[in-house]
């Protein structure tokens, strides 16, 4: 199923007027607005579709630079920044592909996030959610980069301390927890992961095609004297004769000279 654009929570952020006029006036003017929907297209920043109250319309076309935190102690007009983060500090990665799904991430919700821009330095921040991307279309090439294990990246939407948003990926990220954290945090020293994993390819698995039991076994568990009841009550006759079969044919291979006859 494509997706292209996935709901958001109704967060309620301040939208700056020059980014609803194309960018061409420089005023500080800001109305009020509620994140809608994310609209994620390969190669492109993200799009935050918002609902403007003042206005009651809809805008789809504002990237994460364009909306500061309301804050409930100044609800008349947000606090401005000298030196805003440009919009490449904000969000690291384009998206990824068309594919997009949005999740809170339940366990590190309420955990004080410190974030790495990069400008450099450090700030403090509060985590929102996540949007991650991943390929929608089995029946289409995959021209993209969201299911490659060293290219992937989640998008850590937060507020920062300065006022503004930014959507960060987990290596740009410090999550501390008063009861799961230790005081001193160790440098990270991890690798990017780069290996796919197929769990169920196993030679020593053997097939199960022409097994319809419910309690099956692998070839290990019917060898092991310790599972010798389940392998009684799993196998049939058949089967367990069909494994003895496939032991001296194993044995065999293995020890070839033992079972030959006599060469001399």
């Amino acid at each position: 199923m494509s997706t292209l654009v996935a709901n958001l929570p109704p967060t309620k952020v301040w939208v700056h007027k020059y980014a609803l006029r194309d960018y061409k006036d420089q005023e500080d003017q800001w109305t009020l607005g509620y994140w809608t929907t994310i609209k994620s297209i390969p190669g492109r920043g993200f799009y935050f579709e918002t609902y403007l109250p003042e206005y009651g319309a809809l805008y789809d076309k504002l990237t994460i630079d364009a909306f500061r935190v309301w804050d409930p102690d100044h609800p008349k007009a947000p606090l401005i920044e000298d030196k805003p983060l440009d919009v490449e500090d904000l969000q690291f990665w384009n998206a990824f592909d068309y594919g997009v799904t949005v999740i809170e991430k339940n366990l590190i919700s309420n955990m004080e996030f410190r974030v790495r821009p990069r400008s450099g330095g450090e700030l403090i921040a509060k985590y929102l959610f996540t949007v991650d991307n991943y390929h929608p279309h089995r029946n289409e090439p995959d021209f993209y980069f969201s299911e490659l294990p060293d290219e992937h990246k989640s998008f850590n939407v937060v507020e920062l301390d300065n006022g503004q948003f930014g959507a960060y990926p987990n290596n740009r990220c410090r999550m501390v927890d008063p009861s799961l954290s230790y005081a001193e945090l160790k440098t990270p020293d991890f690798k990017v992961a780069t290996r796919y994993v197929d769990v169920e390819h196993a030679p020593s698995w053997g097939r199960l095609g022409e097994c319809d039991d419910y309690f099956w076994t692998t070839p290990e568990e019917r060898e092991s004297t310790e599972d010798k009841d389940v392998c009684d009550y799993a196998c049939t006759e058949e089967q367990l004769q069909h494994y003895q079969e496939h032991l001296r044919w194993k044995e065999v291979q293995e020890n070839p000279w033992d079972s030959a006859p006599d060469r001399l």
